[in-house]
């Protein structure tokens, strides 16, 4: 079985912090997670995150028209520029300073960077020139402003853009030398400006501050300079955070950190709509092309929210756990994951699109343990708050509520086959509580361990069920038998995870020495030992005065999971790794990272030695406090004090995995981290096409192509052309013999256009057999891949069922004249004069 996990999808998370973009043709919205950056698809309700990563959290998100190039600088200004239609990226860039704004120009040509009091002009790569890629070159730097720049917004057509900075101004710039003269500075406002837009013809200029104040802009030529025509004051009793402006509807929409937002029409700045969408602050706003669809990005709760002002309706709403997470599991099919956080709510996720498909807030505590019943319509959950729930997910309610006759807090969990029994542990109680879920009472405890049951897990048959305690020891209770006694296992060290293999012969035991013990069930022998000290060690923390090989942290794995057929065994733990081993070897076959994200404690294989003080480390000193604006939030000391802090010492999170499981099929396995739930994947390469990357896709070259009997490439070039005519001369051209070799060789990216051509011939063709050969193949050589996107390929497969059923019509009319076509062929062979 392939090891070759990649990541494919951050779930849990949807938005931290910075910018969020609309791609160019409105329909996906490109949101910063962490170090990663991940994109919805609004329209056709889907997600993925780019697979590469920066240093530290992303702070400003770019793409260009075109939708070719994506630009993300994290918080230390180095950026990384990325072919967003492949995810592959281009190219590495260090900025060397915080960016606070990045706008590439309509006309693709140019990226401005906002870095501090300065603009810095780029050229965009481009593979026009001579075809081949070269790295950033600046064109100018342009200076003026005397604080942060904090916003860049370009003219329509590529020569001016607008700037809006903390010094309370706004600067209008030219790109070109011949319009230098245009430059200006628009003064007037009493507070920071926010955002600075022009309107469609550019002829007006409107500016946004923070102390809620918008002024218009017009050019008076007899005093040739911009002068304030008109202000209007949004008078909400909180501060602006956001704005961004359509300048084709003219409609100004504001964020303001009490959580509100106000949808304005320009000039007039009549209030069109104001709506509550936060508790805190609104961080960033963005309209889409059209206009009608308004962007909003809340970080302080991970919100991420698309709102369609018109019908006044939600078409996404997102929003990430406010703590970490604890707990996963997927459903029996696989289609759904279910994730735990200390926040004290669960969540649903789509297995599929990535989005939230329901919450549940009953619990009022941390939730511990996740558990689905075999079937798969209900979900078990424990919490700190003493209480195991059962929830039906068909009609997405609590249906059941478990208590013991004490207040425990529970911290394990285990269903039996059938879904009747339901065991937990706890920390309070070394006592294992049995439910009968149909009547919701406390039928059984389990005595015998001698700490807290850290650890539960029923056999796939349901007739063993297995618990690790703190005590030393890992116990096997068989339900069905004459008593309840069981023999313990004796380890070395305290039991943290335990779980059977799939075909229930074994069982495996993280303890907290670091090693993983494989157990025979029946005969309580040890098979197997993993030792995996070295493997799961991790970074160091910035408090650590020694390296993370002496360090006794992270040790240890906190969770084991076996592959659906019982060969590889994935464990996590208080680490940045995640270890993948082969059982039967003992082998480690591979150590995903997780995060390389410097953000977080433990992820740093060697500290730098210039932050280390005899006070501590200077990693120590959080500058993202509580207030709203950096100089707000460091202390500064009195002029010659020689003690003082620069600003309130806070713990950042450490990485670790709090949760691991393969999907049912084992081609993927999701992670609860610090970061999300990040979830790996074999198949969700993103096809490599070289015809992408070709200029010279031409009818000439297709049929050229066809003439040479390359059909394969042929294909490929009418699929990117779309000339229905072209593309039925090379689907005919093709030979039935050669057609099982071109549909095994065709990328999948176009599976779902075969099938649409397939369904489109069968209903106009009268090419019966030549048409189902081509369907058999292509059903032959990519099932796999049709079933795992049967939601998209949907509408292509009922064209293909349409015309199946249409061949079913023929066979009958065929079947019913069989002996009449026999009597012809006779009575023709007959000689004339017996006719």
């Amino acid at each position: 079985m392939s090891v070759d996990y990649k990541l494919a999808n951050i779930f849990g998370t949807v938005y931290t912090q910075g910018n969020l973009v609309f791609t160019p043709d409105g329909t996906c919205v490109l949101s910063p997670v962490g170090n990663r950056v991940s994109c919805f698809d609004v329209v056709n309700n889907k997600s993925f995150t780019f697979t590469y990563e920066h240093r530290k959290n992303v702070a400003r998100i770019a793409i260009n028209s075109k939708s070719t190039l994506m630009l993300s600088v994290d918080e230390n200004g180095r950026g990384i520029l990325v072919n967003f239609r492949l995810r592959t990226v281009l190219h590495h860039f260090n900025f060397k300073d915080p960016v606070a704004a990045v706008e590439f120009s309509p006309d693709g040509s140019h990226i401005a960077v906002a870095s501090g009091r300065q603009i810095q002009m780029w050229r965009t790569p481009s593979v026009l020139d001579d075809r081949q890629f070269s790295p950033f070159v600046k064109r100018r730097t342009y200076t003026g402003h005397f604080s942060e720049v904090t916003s860049i917004q370009w003219s329509s057509d590529s020569r001016f853009f607008l700037t809006a900075a903390k010094d309370m101004t706004a600067h209008i710039y030219s790109l070109h030398s011949d319009d230098a003269e245009a430059a200006s500075t628009l003064a007037g406002h009493r507070d920071a400006v926010v955002g600075a837009f022009f309107s469609q013809d550019q002829e007006t200029i409107y500016t946004v501050s923070k102390d809620g104040a918008q002024f218009e802009w017009q050019y008076d030529e007899e005093v040739d300079r911009w002068v304030i025509v008109d202000k209007h004051f949004f008078m909400q009793n909180a501060k602006v955070r956001c704005a961004d402006f359509h300048a084709a509807s003219n409609l100004l929409v504001v964020g303001f950190s009490s959580g509100l937002f106000g949808l304005y029409e320009l000039p007039s700045g009549n209030m069109i709509q104001s709506l509550s969408i936060s508790q805190n602050n609104v961080d960033f706003v963005a309209i889409n092309k059209t206009g009608e669809w308004l962007l909003f990005g809340a970080s302080k709760l991970g919100q991420l929210l698309v709102w369609e002002w018109q019908s006044e309706t939600y078409v996404l709403k997102q929003q990430s756990h406010f703590d970490a997470l604890n707990a996963l599991e997927y459903s029996p099919d696989g289609t759904k994951i279910v994730t735990g956080a200390d926040d004290g709510k669960i969540k649903v996720w789509d297995a599929k699109s990535g989005f939230c498909i329901v919450t549940f807030t009953q619990h009022q505590a941390a939730v511990t343990s996740l558990v689905f019943s075999k079937r798969g319509n209900v979900l078990f959950s424990a919490s700190l708050d003493g209480s195991v729930r059962a929830w039906d997910l068909l009609r997405y309610r609590n249906f059941r509520t478990l208590t013991a006759p004490k207040r425990l807090q529970f911290t394990s969990l285990a269903v039996d086959a059938s879904g009747e029994l339901v065991c937990a542990g706890s920390l309070n109680d070394f006592d294992i509580h049995i439910w009968n879920v149909q009547t919701s009472q406390l039928v059984d405890r389990l005595s015998g361990h001698e700490g807290p049951v850290s650890a539960l897990d029923f056999s796939p048959d349901g007739s063993l069920l297995a618990s690790g305690s703190w005590d030393h020891t890992a116990r096997m209770w068989n339900f069905f038998g004459r008593t309840a006694v069981s023999e313990p296992i004796q380890l070395q060290t305290e039991v943290l995870d335990l779980q059977f293999s799939p075909d229930a012969s074994n069982i495996a035991v993280s303890t907290m020495d670091g090693q993983i013990s494989v157990w025979n069930v029946k005969s309580s022998d040890q098979v197997a030992i993993i030792d995996g000290r070295k493997d799961i060690v991790g970074g160091r923390h910035a408090a650590d005065r020694f390296s993370s090989q002496n360090s006794a942290r992270a040790k240890h794995f906190t969770n084991i999971c076996f592959s659906s057929d019982g060969k590889m065994l994935l464990a996590g733990g208080n680490s940045k790794h995640v270890c993948l081993y082969d059982v039967a070897n003992q082998v480690l076959l591979r150590k995903i990272t997780i995060s390389k994200n410097m953000a977080l404690e433990g992820t740093l294989e060697m500290l730098i030695s210039k932050k280390m003080t005899e006070a501590g480390s200077l990693d120590l000193i959080d500058t993202n406090g509580e207030n709203s604006d950096l100089e707000d939030r460091i202390d500064d000391t009195l002029p010659g004090a020689s003690r003082g802090d620069l600003s309130a010492r806070r713990v950042r999170p450490e990485i670790r995995t709090s949760g691991i499981k393969f999907s049912p099929t084992s081609a993927s396995f999701s992670t609860a981290s610090t970061e999300g739930l990040l979830v790996y994947a074999i198949d969700t390469k993103v096809q490599f096409d070289p015809v992408d990357l070709d200029v010279d896709v031409t009818v000439d070259a297709c049929i050229e192509a066809l003439n040479r009997h390359e059909f394969l490439q042929a294909l490929i070039m009418a699929f990117r052309l779309g000339e229905s005519m072209l593309l039925d001369r090379v689907y005919l051209s093709i030979p039935i013999e050669d057609v099982p070799l071109v549909v095994r060789d065709l990328p999948q990216v176009y599976i779902k256009r075969l099938l649409v051509l397939l369904g489109e011939k069968g209903q106009e063709n009268p090419h019966i057999e030549f048409n189902l050969c081509w369907l058999r193949y292509t059903l032959e050589s990519h099932g796999r891949y049709i079933a795992d996107n049967r939601a998209d390929m949907a509408a292509a497969l009922r064209d293909a069922q349409r015309f199946i059923i249409a061949t079913k019509k023929v066979t009958t009319v065929a079947q019913e004249n069989v002996y009449r076509a026999n009597a012809l062929q006779v009575t023709a062979a007959l000689p004339a004069r017996e006719q």
